[in-house]
């Protein structure tokens, strides 16, 4: 039997002429901004008018493109070294798309879709398979794909958290630290229309406060908090910036509990821009643990294992 993985992502500018493309695709998703076509076109095309300059100048300071692609290549290069299907990736936003990577699985007898967001959201996990299985149906694919939805309470993803938490640390002592898991925020009417995103990224960090007492790595405190805040809209709170500003120490590791694979959101906003606010803040250290990367493959492999093979 052929087998095929299917990595999902939103994806990122694989150069500086595709931040537009970006931008336009990610605000013209219904899952995104749910008003009628029109009308989310109209908004769309005020939001990237807005933030265009400043967002490709963003991606201009990480190298002039989104480290999301070099991250989400060596994991899927990790894997097909060490798993018997062969491994794909598509992103929502920026190339490769659903479109260009199915019409290639069309020998393949089993498709197993995996999102890279262990959180399950209308606007990420939903929005990923309507694209997909859009496509899917054109080429007589989709009875051939077997999804998962959630896994934020595996073993191996919450072990791997853990490592990652451990390794920024390094030999210090986490009694003089804070940490922080640092969430992507949704807008609050998002949830209040029923998206359990803010309900398993409660549940994720019940777990990996387990897996921290578990290996006996005590901060001083834990916390969450949400970033990416945009726009006039009331967005889940606590805000990250809010945060920051009541910890009792000035001494804090940032994990960004949303993200598997690093991105803009945790390579620039996390280490660049609200650094230079802890900088503001007196913070003595400001430390920014590393998404899982890599560290994924062994959440994959127990995943495809999961999903019946």
């Amino acid at each position: 039997m052929k087998k095929a993985i299917l990595l999902l992502n939103m994806g990122g500018p694989n150069n500086l002429d595709e931040v537009k493309l970006f931008l336009k695709n990610m605000f013209n998703d219904k899952r995104i901004i749910g008003a009628p076509k029109l009308i989310r076109k109209l908004i769309a095309f005020i939001i990237i008018k807005s933030r265009l300059k400043e967002a490709t100048n963003n991606y201009r300071q990480l190298g002039g493109k989104s480290p999301i692609i070099a991250y989400t290549e060596k994991l899927v290069e990790l894997l097909n070294i060490q798993l018997d299907a062969d491994v794909f990736y598509v992103m929502r936003y920026t190339p490769p798309f659903a479109k260009d990577v199915l019409p290639s699985l069309k020998d393949y007898d089993k498709i197993f879709a995996i999102p890279l967001y262990p959180h399950y959201s209308t606007t990420t996990t939903a929005s990923s398979y309507d694209d997909l299985f859009l496509e899917a149906k054109k080429l007589n694919l989709e009875n051939r794909i077997q999804t998962i939805h959630k896994y934020y309470s595996n073993k191996n993803y919450n072990e791997a958290i853990v490592q990652r938490i451990k390794e920024a640390l390094g030999t210090k002592n986490p009694k003089e630290y804070e940490l922080v898991f640092s969430a992507h925020g949704l807008t609050q009417k998002i949830i209040d229309s029923g998206d359990v995103y803010q309900k398993h990224i409660k549940q994720n960090v019940y777990y990996a406060r387990k897996e921290l007492a578990k290996q006996g790595i005590n901060f001083h405190k834990t916390h969450l908090a949400y970033q990416s805040r945009v726009g006039p809209m009331q967005w889940i709170k606590p805000y990250l910036e809010d945060k920051l500003a009541s910890l009792e120490l000035k001494k804090v590791i940032i994990y960004p509990i949303a993200f598997t694979i690093d991105n803009s959101e945790t390579e620039f906003e996390l280490d660049v821009e609200y650094k230079e606010l802890a900088q503001e803040l007196g913070f003595e250290e400001y430390i920014v643990a590393k998404s899982l990367n890599t560290l994924m493959g062994n959440v994959i492999k127990d995943l495809y294992k999961q999903m019946g093979t």
